[in-house]
């Protein structure tokens, strides 16, 4: 056993040689169904890419039902708190792609370090990323406490009530922001070694202790203030809180392994592993601010309609982010083990390990499917009691369901993409589909045919549906396999 080596190991890739070099691309395999190595069985490789994802998946579930309690909650006060909410989504999303951008490069920094047996590379690049996390997190939220009224006005609030408790929704998520971008670094770098359990653990306390704290403080139960929109608001980033102090711990109390915090080596800033995060994540950062601007345009298109239909399509993005869940299980799952096959020079091992995670995920896909479709009415309702909502919402979730095979490829791909470190194509593929398909389809679906809110959800599944497509031709073309990082 190497010294340093993590506890998170028992891969099938680990039975195999280290690679001399990417020679598999030369002999044009990267075209044919390279053989599993000797020693090896398809068995084993399910049975890693689940060890993976099923930490991954609880923590994403618990963390989006949570995040559906939330919403629950906070729609018992009417349709224009749940327009409120809807109202701070994509601006907080906005201030995070800087630090989410840093994640995608760090996560794959440390999957390639972990696969070439170098922890004291993979220690390194955590360091930086959390140094580096920390000041723009910083400076994202004093900006964003400042512009949080313009923003929520930007974002399309039509009526007095929605504009305050939009305003002071996000000013408290700002106030909050610093702890939850930390505990995303040491996420990532965790999934990066293959250690999606550790995060499972703290998300999940943390999401346990957001919703007792919402009973407490949305109504005022046991003696606590009722706080209403705004103690939603504050409960979910104490529970931010308690997640960044037990992600520090579990960094920082380990004795040995691939990730152990000591505050004694230092955070002074190395210019190798900064460049090679920013390499990797600079591209995902344009993606994601491409992703934003989209959203927020298609976003205030859907504000447009009113607040009945917002607040409905509020509901119906909840839920369609709880499918989610699918594709980034299985899309952190493909990230951590392309990225360790292909720092130990074995790209076909990383080819064995996609394939099979995408056959997982799109099983599960078929059976988030098979609810939205039998159970669509139900669903919405558990929201809000407004017929209009309930008979609408039915109706969006029928998208959902036809989306959802294409949307968990989409993400599971993308994760191969991003563990190979390759960012730039599918920031490419979501400056098109996403600044251009979906707000413009959006705005000729609802302006110029007038089909309200179903036309706004045409405009997705087409995204999607083009997304899955582009990602999937980037992904059979096989240049992934060959990028250094």
């Amino acid at each position: 056993m190497k010294e340093g080596q993590s506890k998170v190991q028992g891969l099938a890739l680990d039975l195999v040689e280290e690679g001399k070099d990417l020679s598999l691309w030369d002999q044009g395999l990267q075209n044919k169904k390279a053989p599993l190595p000797q020693g090896v069985t398809n068995k084993m490789l399910y049975a890693d890419v689940v060890r993976i994802a099923w930490p991954s998946m609880v923590e994403l579930l618990l963390t989006q039902l949570a995040s559906m309690v939330d919403l629950m909650m906070v729609g018992q006060l009417g349709a224009w708190a749940l327009t409120s909410v809807g109202l701070t989504t994509q601006p907080k999303f906005l201030f995070m792609t800087v630090f989410q951008a840093l994640n995608v490069g760090a996560t794959a920094m440390v999957a390639r370090y972990k696969g070439a047996g170098r922890p004291d590379k993979a220690n390194l690049v955590m360091r930086q990323a959390l140094m580096m996390t920390l000041l723009a997190s910083v400076a994202m939220s004093f900006i964003g406490f400042f512009t949080s009224e313009w923003m929520v006005r930007f974002m399309g609030a039509s009526d007095a009530e929605s504009l305050a408790g939009g305003t002071i929704y996000l000013q408290i998520q700002m106030i909050g922001f610093v702890p939850m971008a930390l505990t995303t670094v040491i996420t990532a770098v965790l999934r990066g070694v293959g250690d999606s359990r550790t995060a499972m653990i703290y998300n999940v306390v943390a999401n346990a202790v957001n919703v007792v704290l919402n009973y407490f403080l949305i109504y005022g139960h046991m003696g606590f203030p009722a706080l209403g929109i705004a103690g939603a608001s504050l409960a979910t980033i104490l529970g931010q809180l308690v997640a960044m102090i037990m992600a520090f711990f579990a960094v920082m109390r380990r004795k040995s392994g691939y990730l152990h915090l000591r505050l004694r080596d230092g955070f002074l800033p190395d210019q190798e592993s900064i460049t090679a995060i920013f390499k990797v994540g600079f591209p995902a950062m344009v993606e994601q601010l491409v992703m934003r601007a989209g959203i927020i345009i298609y976003s205030k298109t859907v504000a447009s309609l009113g607040t009945v239909a917002f607040a409905t399509h509020q509901v119906c993005m909840n839920v369609q982010a709880l499918t989610f869940m699918n594709g980034q299980a299985f899309g952190v799952s493909a990230t951590s083990l392309v990225g360790q096959c292909l720092g130990k020079r074995r790209p076909d091992m990383a080819e064995q390990y996609g394939r099979r995670t995408r056959q997982v995920g799109m099983m599960v896909a078929l059976c988030l499917a098979a609810c939205c479709l039998l159970f669509s009415r139900q669903i919405v309702a558990l929201y809000n009691d407004d017929p209009q909502i309930i008979q609408l919402g039915g109706t969006i979730l029928m998208f959902i369901a036809f989306i959802q095979p294409f949307q968990a490829s989409q993400f599971i791909l993308s994760g191969v993409l991003r563990g190979a470190g390759d960012t730039r194509a599918t920031a490419v593929i979501t400056f098109l589909t996403v600044l251009l398909v979906r707000p413009g389809l959006a705005l000729i679906m609802v302006y110029l045919f007038h089909w309200g809110l179903p036309g706004a959800w045409v405009a997705l599944a087409a995204d999607q549906l083009l997304r899955s497509l582009l990602v999937w031709l980037r992904y059979r073309a096989g240049k992934w396999k060959t990028i250094k990082v």
